[in-house]
């Protein structure tokens, strides 16, 4: 099949020589769709078809005319045997040259497979390494290579760029008919990809039931994604019933997964930016490092701020705040700082050379003179990291007793890491005696700073009742934490990139995805977007009742914002009927349990008036003055509003002549005195008197 490219009224010819199932399915939605193979084509001509273009071409016709060759002579052969049927000799040499053909077709097979897993390989090492826009479409070319050998991880990555924008513009009916292709041939990935648009309804109909069987799918497959996805929706009852234990089984597989890779340091963290506190400057906020700031800290760093060059080093390591993950970078600020006596940058320096980077190799004993160097500087960070080299024997022979001795002086100091340690040394029986109580300490300890492994095991010891009383609702908790460390929470960083650009599309769909992973902050920023109505991937009719399911998914996991934004909705009928009585009650929960300024202020402005409650006056003047005292921001909102209140109060007060009452209020005492009513008694027989007198005879 011939595919045109149009650039400036030029036409070019790409031929892509897929497998015949595939070519069938990918190619056949060119002319509608532009999946795989039109994208692949427009990176090709966007590149201006260079030189490793053409030659990428180049294989792909030479491929193709060789095929069209092996096709003609099968063809040939099978009416050889047709014509020489009956006959002894013709028909077994026909066999004979059938079975050669079909070997060589199994061996080209073959030989494709492994060809197009290299180039899997070799194209995501080019992505992780990607610098720059142009490394990235390298290895999308690659990518394309790959899938036209028939490797599905590289359709999967193709897919996901048409559905993400991660390259090109998006484009969710390429993505979608990619999957689907995916799905049909087993993809896991393709199944959770297909079931996250139909519960939202991008680009497929909008099916939760069809979801859920895609999810289903998707986790008997193997996706992470999707067993995550099913641990929420059993722990919340979306869709499903809601059943812990089930929620359970889900959540656990996914946290030994995570778990796994977090005790092979690869484990991520990454800052969850609220857009919906702060959308007037996206660029000023602690989770993101601003580019201004961060040139402003390499000078102060290059100046000889140790504490800046320890802490720009520590970014760099992990790749936090925004910054990408950079060992010379990070190897590079770490001399500078112990160069000049920093026992916190020695201790790092150990580390890295403890678990060997691309920017220095593993070495142990380079490891245990930098921690010794901070160790006996009294670090906390550099004793952990003895008492890891000898309870591995890094280096040294295995010592148990020195590696708790270590331990114990690093967790005295609140080392949350060294905490954890001691925790395993305890629940594992390494080195001492088991004892489930003490582990259980030491991991609670570690657990209040965030450390995820003792977290792990905190709900590892919830699930089976190990040392505590089972709870497999706070066990599911400690799970989900867990599970929110993987991989795939990188799309946060990628998703608030895209909003700030400008990219509304690329970013809803990315925290879409999270929202239905059972991340709050993708919940509410997803409802956040939503109710803009900037993004165009939906209907507009739509919008509003996906964000009021958002916020009251966030809600329930207890932002405060959200369980107003749920108030706001029923106050005026976003995405709903009007109702005032539920805007009250979710005003009433987010003042009772969270204390919001907001939630006082609306829910005293509905007692003022009397919408959905008895008008209650006093209780609204209440309300308003905590709302003022709760939260400064809330004193010029109040003081407008306390006006109003009093001069309304004081119209209906004239209105039904409550002349003394209203009176007292106004204070007239003080501008008169204590017998101010006098005053006005004088005032009057005064005005009778002259009344009088000028009465005209």
């Amino acid at each position: 099949m011939a595919m045109k490219v149009v650039e400036a009224g030029t036409v070019e010819h790409l031929e892509f020589s897929q497998t015949l199932k595939t070519a069938k399915v990918i190619l056949g939605y060119c002319q509608t769709s532009w999946p795989l193979s039109c994208y692949y084509a427009s990176m090709v001509q966007e590149m201006r078809l260079s030189i490793k273009g053409r030659r990428i071409l180049a294989q792909i016709l030479e491929r193709r005319k060789l095929l069209k060759v092996l096709s003609q002579r099968d063809k040939g052969l099978v009416n050889r045997k047709t014509q020489s049927k009956g006959k002894k000799n013709g028909t077994q040499d026909t066999a004979s040259s059938q079975t050669n053909i079909n070997s060589l077709k199994r061996q080209t097979k073959k030989n494709q497979s492994v060809e197009g897993e290299r180039l899997f390989e070799l194209g995501t090492r080019m992505l992780h390494q990607s610098k720059s826009q142009k490394q990235k479409e390298e290895a999308y070319l690659i990518f394309a290579k790959a899938a036209d050998k028939g490797n599905l991880k590289a359709m999967e990555n193709m897919a996901d760029a048409l559905l993400f924008g991660d390259l090109h513009a998006q484009n969710i009916s390429a993505a979608v008919a990619l999957y689907e292709f995916l799905a049909n041939e087993g993809s896991h990935k393709a199944q959770n990809a297909l079931g996250f648009l139909s519960s939202y309804g991008i680009g497929m109909e909008h099916n939760q039931a069809k979801a859920l069987v895609y999810y289903t799918f998707g986790s008997a497959g193997g996706s992470m994604m999707s067993q995550m996805i099913l641990g929420y929706r059993y722990l919340s009852g979306i869709n499903v019933l809601q059943n812990c234990e089930i929620a359970l089984f889900h959540y656990k597989n996914v946290a030994n997964y995570i778990a796994d890779k977090l005790e092979k340091n690869e484990g991520v963290t990454v800052e969850k930016v609220t857009l919906a506190e702060r959308p007037e400057n996206l660029s000023s906020n602690s989770e993101i490092l601003d580019w201004d700031v961060y040139q402003y800290y390499k000078f102060l760093a290059e100046r000889g701020d140790i504490q800046i060059q320890v802490s720009l080093g520590q970014l760099h390591l992990t790749g936090r705040k925004g910054l990408e993950q950079d060992f010379y970078k990070a190897l590079y600020y770490f001399l500078k700082a112990a160069k000049a006596g920093s026992a916190n940058a020695m201790a790092f320096l150990g580390k890295m050379y403890l678990e060997g980077n691309p920017a220095v190799p593993q070495n142990n004993a380079t490891a245990f003179k930098y921690f010794s160097m901070a160790a006996n500087k009294g670090n906390a960070i550099g004793l952990h990291g003895l008492g890891l080299i000898y309870f591995h024997g890094k280096g040294v022979p295995v010592d148990y007793d020195e590696a708790l001795k270590f331990f114990q002086k690093a967790a005295e100091k609140g080392w949350p890491n060294a905490q954890f340690q001691l925790g395993f040394m305890y629940y594992s029986g390494s080195g001492v005696w088991k004892d489930y109580k003490l582990a259980f300490k030491y991991f609670y300890l570690a657990s209040q700073s965030g450390q995820p492994l003792a977290i792990y095991y905190l709900a590892e010891m919830y699930a089976t009742g190990t040392g505590v009383l089972r709870s497999c609702k706070t066990a599911v908790e400690l799970y989900k934490g867990v599970c929110e460390l993987g991989l795939w929470a990188e799309k946060f960083l990628t998703a608030y990139f895209a909003y700030k650009d400008g990219d509304i599309n690329s970013s809803l769909v990315q925290y879409a995805l999270l929202a239905e992973m059972g991340y709050e902050v993708a919940q509410s920023n997803s409802a956040f977007i939503l109710e803009t109505k900037k993004a165009t991937i939906l209907k507009k009719k739509q919008m509003y009742s996906m964000a009021l399911l958002l916020w009251h998914r966030a809600a329930v996991q207890g932002n405060a914002f959200a369980r107003i934004k749920i108030g706001d909705y029923h106050y005026y009928g976003y995405g709903t009927k009007k109702d005032y009585k539920t805007a009250v009650t979710h005003y009433s929960i987010a003042v009772d349990k969270y204390h919001s300024a907001q939630a006082m202020f609306n829910l005293a402005y509905m007692y003022e008036h009397g919408l959905g409650i008895s008008k209650d006056i006093h209780l609204a003047r209440k309300l308003y003055d905590l709302a003022s005292e709760t939260s400064p921001d809330a004193h010029i909102p109040v003081f407008l509003a306390l006006i109003k209140l009093e001069i309304m109060h004081l119209i209906q007060d004239v209105v039904f002549y409550n002349f003394n009452v209203r009176w007292k209020q106004m204070k007239v005492d003080i501008n008169l005195g204590p017998y101010w009513d006098l005053f006005i008694i004088g005032a009057i027989v005064v005005l009778l008197i002259l009344l009088i007198v000028q009465r005209p005879e």
